[in-house]
């Protein structure tokens, strides 16, 4: 074999892996934190222009959409959409993993409506310079919640 020929093979298997394994290749960022905690708790705090903004994305949307998320919303449960949304946007952007109570009303709703609340919250004005940072999180946040509540080691079953 030519210099060339191995260089190709070498070259190829390089790129193969790192479809493959595409974390060999670059720093690992999605565990960082996007916030510290302590700014997580200023998110809630909006300028007269950014409530503005919020409302009118809210007037703008269409009607389907609205009652979509409305009804993605009552299959988390009355309390689901209020503390456990927080819960969630502070796993994503601050790394603290909520409790399994908030992951059984996660999968309650299903992991469309969890995608469509989670897109839908992150056009808000305050959480929207994290849209483009949080796919993976998000993602990742379903996947967890999901794998504990439907494990068999979380069940509660017990004999008598």
């Amino acid at each position: 074999m030519d210099t060339k020929t191995i260089f190709m093979a070498f070259f190829i298997i390089n790129t193969l892996e790192s479809c493959v394994y595409p974390c060999l290749g670059q720093e690992d960022v999605d565990d960082k934190p996007l916030i510290s905690p302590g700014e997580f708790d200023t998110l809630d705090v909006l300028s007269p222009a950014s409530q503005e903004y919020n409302i009118y994305m809210l007037e703008n949307l269409p009607p389907k959409y609205k009652t979509y998320l409305g009804t993605c919303a009552d299959k988390m449960g009355p309390s689901g959409i209020s503390e456990c949304n927080e819960d969630v946007l502070r796993e994503i952007l601050t790394n603290k993993p909520v409790s399994r109570e908030c992951c059984l009303m996660v999968v309650r709703a299903g992991k469309e409506c969890y995608m469509k609340i989670r897109k839908f919250m992150f056009q808000l004005y305050q959480l929207k310079r994290f849209a483009s940072q949080v796919s993976f999180k998000t993602n990742e946040v379903w996947n967890r919640c999901s794998a504990e509540v439907e494990s068999p080691s979380s069940s509660h079953d017990h004999m008598i």
